[in-house]
């Protein structure tokens, strides 16, 4: 009777062990085995500047332009717009920094914002892992400061966040550029 238990409580744990390996990390990418690698659309990139003991990284997934009008458009203006594709964007401070004037404190934020033809709202909010800007909680925002929009040196098909050494974090897609004073 025990080697019965035995047996049968090894084999339950075999199948829910073979169920769990079934899990895909990316699930956008098919296996290879021959067949062509199918990249996501608007794939995860990232963005970091480091002063002493000062970091800051942004990450967020790059949605590109495909022929389509997105800023006034697809992404309406005067809206709420998670900054990116899929999850919201997101910024991690190691320490105190000060963004467009104001300070920002070390933690990690979802940033969103709210184009205009001539100016962004930028968003940071408290509440990280959203999916779109779909959850958007404007009780949870911790700061936001308007910027400027200017004309782009050059076209960005891929929504691009970078920063300018320790003194800037620039926003770009299409013709639209956005760039924010930043001390760290």
């Amino acid at each position: 009777m025990k080697q019965l238990i035995l047996a049968l409580s090894l084999l339950a744990f075999a199948i829910q062990f073979s169920t769990a390996q079934k899990v895909n990390a990316r699930p956008t990418l098919k296996k290879i085995s021959g067949e062509a690698v199918e990249m996501p659309k608007s794939p995860l990139a990232s963005s970091f500047v480091q002063k002493g003991d000062a970091y800051v990284r942004v990450a967020y997934n790059q949605p590109h332009l495909r022929g389509r009008t997105m800023l006034g458009e697809k992404n309406p203006y005067g809206k709420v717009w998670r900054l990116g594709a899929n999850q919201a964007t997101e910024v991690f401070l190691t320490q105190d920094i000060k963004i467009g004037g104001e300070e920002l404190k070390a933690g990690a934020y979802s940033i969103f914002a709210i184009p205009e033809a001539d100016k962004w709202t930028l968003i940071f909010n408290s509440q990280m892992g959203q999916w779109g800007a779909y959850g958007y909680d404007k009780s949870k925002d911790v700061l936001q400061i308007e910027a400027e929009v200017q004309k782009a040196p050059k076209s960005f098909e891929a929504l691009s966040i970078w920063f300018e050494g320790e003194d800037s974090m620039n926003f770009a897609w299409g013709e639209t550029w956005v760039s924010v004073e930043m001390e760290l």
